[in-house]
């Protein structure tokens, strides 16, 4: 299994051409959300997988932590405008969820805690492009930032890297989550600025 996908290894590209166009490169780390920070415990937290065929597998943080574990370094990309380089991040790709549930679905809606969703083709969460991430630069990832577990879709907007991550669906035909219905692009492609609907 690759630890990370091409397009995040290897010998890094200069700052320019890693910044999509539009975009600002930031130290920072801006914290916007949809709504109020979920208080969610390492205890009661736990990740869900569904078909769609209804079928579901769960677990728990331990369990979680006990998968194997990457350590994927990326650029992410908001649709605010910033960019962050060579970001690093700890957690399990989601290619290791998909060895439990092989599925069959073309789209999948991942849901937070705190009612946040998002939809992302399945294909985007395969081969090393997508990771259930605990940890941020060496520490626990914080509650603003979707700690204790959010989503690390680096090739996408921000967004669809949903904080607070609690499952996925996956789903024959596409949905839009909660951005996409107030106009946000469905897919979120930073290099072809996808911003919103129509672009």
């Amino acid at each position: 299994m690759k630890s990370v996908s091409p397009g995040f290894r290897g010998r890094r590209r200069g700052m320019a051409e890693r910044l999509p166009p539009g975009q600002y490169p930031t130290e920072g780390w801006p914290v916007l959300s949809a709504g109020p920070t979920p208080a969610v415990q390492k205890d009661t937290w736990e990740f869900a997988l569904t078909t769609e065929k209804g079928e579901e597998r769960r677990w728990s943080w331990d369990q979680m932590m006990d998968l194997p574990q990457q350590e994927p370094v990326a650029d992410i990309h908001c649709v605010t405008r910033w960019s962050k380089f060579d970001t690093r991040w700890r957690g399990v790709s989601m290619d290791t969820f998909f060895e439990e549930v092989e599925p069959d679905a073309g789209y999948a809606m991942f849901e937070s805690y705190g009612g946040y969703t998002t939809n992302v083709p399945v294909a985007d969460l395969r081969e090393g492009q997508a990771w259930l991430v605990h940890t941020y630069d060496g520490y626990p990832l914080a509650p603003e930032h979707g700690g204790p577990a959010r989503m690390l879709i680096p090739h996408l907007y921000f967004w669809k890297s949903a904080k607070w991550v609690r499952g996925v669906r996956l789903m024959p035909q596409d949905q839009l989550g909660f951005w996409e219905q107030m106009g946000y692009h469905a897919y979120g492609d930073p290099w072809r600025e996808q911003r919103v609907r129509g672009d």
